[in-house]
């Protein structure tokens, strides 16, 4: 077998998702909206409608970047090219300011300083190349 190991750690874009992306890599956060009256829910991961009304008046919305710490785990073992040059890494789920949970990874902060309902900020981790860049969270009161 010849070639490079597959990457599990690239999203896939296409139009649809092309904002988020473009957005991602001048370090900001986007999530959808819906605009349908009487909903106005935010949603994370972008999709062509909304998930509590389906109407499919959705938009695009910077996010704050600010979100809480739901939960985590630590991965320490991950045998998938390029997770396992990461161990351990902090896989984690926050509560978006705006409401919407998402799943992401939390950066710059020690196991043992984690807590629920901690104060994060997005960061983007630069993709280089083709790959795009990708939101994590770290620690709201570092630099």
């Amino acid at each position: 077998m010849t070639g490079t190991a597959p990457r599990y750690d690239l999203p896939e874009t296409d139009a649809f998702t092309r904002p988020y992306w473009d957005a991602a890599a001048d370090g900001r956060l986007l999530i959808r909206r819906c605009r349908a009256a009487g909903c106005g829910a935010a949603h994370h991961c972008p999709r062509e409608f909304c998930p509590r009304c389906w109407s499919e008046d959705v938009t695009w919305e910077e996010a704050s970047g600010l979100a809480t710490l739901y939960t985590w785990s630590v991965v320490h073992r991950n045998d998938l090219p390029p997770f396992g040059g990461r161990v351990p890494y902090t896989a984690a789920v926050v509560d978006l300011a705006e409401g919407p949970r998402m799943m992401t990874e939390v950066v710059d902060c020690p196991e043992e300083e984690l807590r629920i309902g901690m104060a994060l900020r997005v960061r983007f981790r630069p993709g280089g190349g083709d790959a795009p860049a990708v939101p994590v969270f770290g620690p709201a009161t570092a630099p």
